[in-house]
């Protein structure tokens, strides 16, 4: 009894339940990688996905050709997309200490719209993303540095700001609005393109996981993997700036180093996902209040692997929503773009979350 009794808080403890959680979060990850993988408008058997996944050789050339080429790409993109945005969502909610932050919010994904458009429309038919394609990785790099500049440009707008306004909801709406300026300019450009690169560019505002070739997907994924080393290196940093910057400085740290890291981690974060994928809303904003329900937690050292691991199964289940208009039904290219099924997932969410803990405000204060 007393061995029992000893045992029983350590099972109870919050270590021993963030592992429980990890260990489940992982586990849906895996599932859902596979269900991705194996649905579409060409239903693939668990059997065969297993073999190509496992390196195994599949007598099917066809199946093969769309795993490893198409499927296969499109949820690594889709790991890729949760975890940026929802650690970029999770540095600006505690930079700004603002539960509503978010790389749409602000308007970060606004500036890397704007370095696309840069390259889509103001570059001229010969910088169109027809022809970045075809350049490879030397030509994705042309496209995420102009989009992560954008979103730099805007974010450091918006720290500025930060630095002579105090209060988070002003600064928000300060956010919302210079989006709506770049956006504005945006919109120019495409009053004067022509209708071949405005359509391109439509169809990019959309969001879309399938349009990260094996060739583009080398280039993402050293950038985003970069952009979260920045973020776990200043972990310690973010939970400090969570009781306010004269604590922060008063335990020695550098604010304009801290906010330098987080700027170029966040920046770099949004600024390639939107550059392959489009604005993608929501993902930002919902999985850090998700993740900090989970976890019960505001040590970042829990809450940005917490957030990669969530977000990459809330993609996951996001993308394989927007397959099942076409799932059987080879030929049809029936997909809704994945924008519009985060939206309608991590809209309610927020709401949900919002109504549900009236102390959400207490996590950053």
């Amino acid at each position: 009894m007393a061995e029992t009794a000893q045992k029983e808080p350590s099972l109870k403890s919050p270590a021993t339940a963030h592992r429980l959680i990890f260990v489940g979060l992982i586990m849906l990850a895996i599932l859902f990688f596979i269900l991705d993988v194996m649905l579409g408008s060409v239903q693939i058997p668990f059997k065969e996905v297993s073999k190509i996944i496992f390196l195994q050789e599949s007598e099917n050339t066809a199946w093969l050709f769309i795993i490893e080429k198409i499927r296969i790409p499109k949820a690594i993109t889709a790991i890729l997309v949760g975890c940026g945005l929802s650690v970029s969502g999770l540095q600006m909610q505690t930079l700004f200490r603002n539960p509503l932050a978010g790389p749409s919010e602000l308007g970060i994904t606004a500036g890397a719209g704007l370095g696309v458009a840069a390259v889509m429309l103001a570059g001229g038919s010969s910088a169109s993303m027809y022809a970045i394609s075809k350049l490879g990785v030397s030509g994705s790099w042309l496209i995420i540095v102009m989009a992560s500049l954008g979103s730099a440009l805007v974010l450091s707008l918006i720290l500025l700001i930060a630095g002579r306004i105090r209060d988070n909801v002003i600064l928000l709406i300060v956010g919302v609005m210079i989006g709506t300026i770049t956006l504005s300019i945006v919109s120019i450009w495409q009053y004067f393109s022509q209708p071949e690169q405005l359509q391109e560019y439509i169809m990019w505002t959309f969001g879309s996981l399938g349009g990260v070739t094996q060739y583009h997907l080398y280039a993402l994924s050293g950038v985003v993997a970069f952009g979260l080393l920045l973020a776990f290196i200043s972990s310690k940093a973010l939970n400090a700036l969570l009781l306010g910057e004269n604590y922060a400085r008063s335990m020695g740290l550098t604010i304009g180093k801290t906010r330098l890291i987080i700027m170029l981690s966040t920046s770099l974060l949004t600024g390639s996902i939107t550059a392959f994928c489009g604005p993608i809303g929501f993902v930002g904003i919902a999985i850090p209040h998700i993740t900090r329900s989970l976890f019960g937690t505001s040590d970042h050292r829990v809450l940005i692997p917490g957030c990669c691991l969530t977000g990459m199964v809330l993609l996951l289940l996001c993308d394989i929503i927007a397959q099942m208009p076409g799932m059987g039904m080879p030929g049809m290219q029936t997909v809704i773009p994945v924008n519009v099924v985060t939206s309608l997932l991590g809209a309610p969410v927020v709401i949900w979350i919002i109504i549900s803990r009236n102390n959400l405000r207490s996590s950053f204060s």
